[in-house]
Protein backbone atom coordinates (compact mmCIF):
# COMPACT_ATOMS: atom_id res chain seq x y z
CA UNK A 1 0.00 0.00 0.00
CA UNK A 2 0.99 3.59 -0.54
CA UNK A 3 2.52 5.63 2.26
CA UNK A 4 -0.01 7.06 4.68
CA UNK A 5 0.29 10.38 6.51
CA UNK A 6 -1.75 10.56 9.69
CA UNK A 7 -2.25 14.05 11.12
CA UNK A 8 -3.40 14.28 14.70
CA UNK A 9 -2.46 14.72 18.32
CA UNK A 10 -0.50 12.14 20.29
CA UNK A 11 -2.92 12.33 23.22
CA UNK A 12 -6.05 12.02 21.05
CA UNK A 13 -7.83 8.72 21.75
CA UNK A 14 -9.15 8.43 18.20
CA UNK A 15 -5.67 9.00 16.78
CA UNK A 16 -4.27 6.35 19.14
CA UNK A 17 -6.89 3.86 17.94
CA UNK A 18 -6.07 4.59 14.32
CA UNK A 19 -2.32 4.23 14.87
CA UNK A 20 -2.76 1.00 16.81
CA UNK A 21 -4.98 -0.51 14.11
CA UNK A 22 -2.55 0.47 11.34
CA UNK A 23 0.40 -0.93 13.32
CA UNK A 24 -1.42 -4.22 13.96
CA UNK A 25 -1.96 -4.60 10.21
CA UNK A 26 1.70 -3.69 9.54
CA UNK A 27 0.65 -0.68 7.50
CA UNK A 28 3.43 1.88 7.22
CA UNK A 29 2.43 5.43 8.14
CA UNK A 30 3.94 8.70 9.28
CA UNK A 31 2.39 10.49 12.24
CA UNK A 32 2.44 14.30 11.98
CA UNK A 33 1.48 16.36 15.02
CA UNK A 34 -1.17 18.78 13.84
CA UNK A 35 -0.04 21.47 16.29
CA UNK A 36 3.73 21.41 16.00
CA UNK A 37 4.75 19.59 12.81
CA UNK A 38 2.02 20.09 10.21
CA UNK A 39 2.34 22.81 7.59
CA UNK A 40 -1.30 23.82 7.90
CA UNK A 41 -0.97 26.80 5.55
CA UNK A 42 -0.30 24.39 2.68
CA UNK A 43 -2.35 21.41 3.89
CA UNK A 44 -5.63 23.14 4.75
CA UNK A 45 -6.41 24.28 1.18
CA UNK A 46 -5.94 20.67 -0.02
CA UNK A 47 -8.08 19.29 2.78
CA UNK A 48 -10.81 21.90 2.32
CA UNK A 49 -10.93 21.14 -1.41
CA UNK A 50 -11.32 17.43 -0.67
CA UNK A 51 -13.79 17.34 2.22
CA UNK A 52 -16.71 19.44 3.36
CA UNK A 53 -16.04 22.11 5.98
CA UNK A 54 -18.52 20.47 8.37
CA UNK A 55 -16.54 17.26 8.15
CA UNK A 56 -13.20 18.93 8.90
CA UNK A 57 -14.27 21.28 11.72
CA UNK A 58 -14.72 19.55 15.07
CA UNK A 59 -17.80 21.21 16.52
CA UNK A 60 -17.72 18.93 19.56
CA UNK A 61 -14.35 20.18 20.77
CA UNK A 62 -13.63 22.36 23.78
CA UNK A 63 -11.96 24.81 21.42
CA UNK A 64 -15.17 25.15 19.39
CA UNK A 65 -17.23 25.84 22.49
CA UNK A 66 -14.77 28.53 23.56
CA UNK A 67 -15.19 30.48 20.29
CA UNK A 68 -17.63 33.37 20.05
CA UNK A 69 -20.63 33.03 17.74
CA UNK A 70 -18.86 35.29 15.22
CA UNK A 71 -15.72 33.12 15.34
CA UNK A 72 -17.80 29.98 14.85
CA UNK A 73 -19.50 31.55 11.84
CA UNK A 74 -16.11 32.53 10.42
CA UNK A 75 -14.84 28.98 10.95
CA UNK A 76 -17.65 27.60 8.83
CA UNK A 77 -17.65 30.41 6.29
CA UNK A 78 -15.01 32.29 4.37
CA UNK A 79 -12.42 32.30 7.17
CA UNK A 80 -12.17 28.55 7.70
CA UNK A 81 -8.51 28.26 6.74
CA UNK A 82 -7.42 31.11 9.00
CA UNK A 83 -9.51 29.90 11.93
CA UNK A 84 -8.14 26.35 11.65
CA UNK A 85 -4.56 27.58 11.30
CA UNK A 86 -4.97 29.63 14.47
CA UNK A 87 -6.79 26.81 16.29
CA UNK A 88 -5.44 23.45 15.05
CA UNK A 89 -7.37 21.57 17.73
CA UNK A 90 -10.55 22.55 15.83
CA UNK A 91 -9.55 20.10 13.10
CA UNK A 92 -11.39 16.81 13.42
CA UNK A 93 -8.88 14.02 13.87
CA UNK A 94 -7.22 12.15 12.50
CA UNK A 95 -6.80 13.55 9.03
CA UNK A 96 -5.34 10.79 6.90
CA UNK A 97 -3.72 11.31 3.52
CA UNK A 98 -3.32 8.41 1.14
CA UNK A 99 -1.92 9.83 -2.08
CA UNK A 100 -4.60 12.37 -3.13
CA UNK A 101 -7.37 10.87 -0.99
CA UNK A 102 -8.19 12.61 2.30
CA UNK A 103 -10.00 10.85 5.13
CA UNK A 104 -11.23 12.61 8.26
CA UNK A 105 -11.89 10.66 11.44
CA UNK A 106 -11.56 6.95 12.16
CA UNK A 107 -14.98 5.73 11.09
CA UNK A 108 -15.90 2.24 9.95
CA UNK A 109 -15.80 3.45 6.33
CA UNK A 110 -12.27 4.77 6.75
CA UNK A 111 -11.19 1.58 8.48
CA UNK A 112 -12.65 -0.56 5.69
CA UNK A 113 -10.77 1.45 3.08
CA UNK A 114 -7.43 1.39 4.90
CA UNK A 115 -7.23 -1.89 6.81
Amino acid sequence: MTKINLYGLKNCDTCKKAMKALEQKNIDFDFIDIRSEADLSSKLPEWLNSVEVDKLVNKRSTTWRSLTDAEQEAALGGKTKTTLENNPTLIKRPVIEVEKTIYVGWTKDVQEDLI
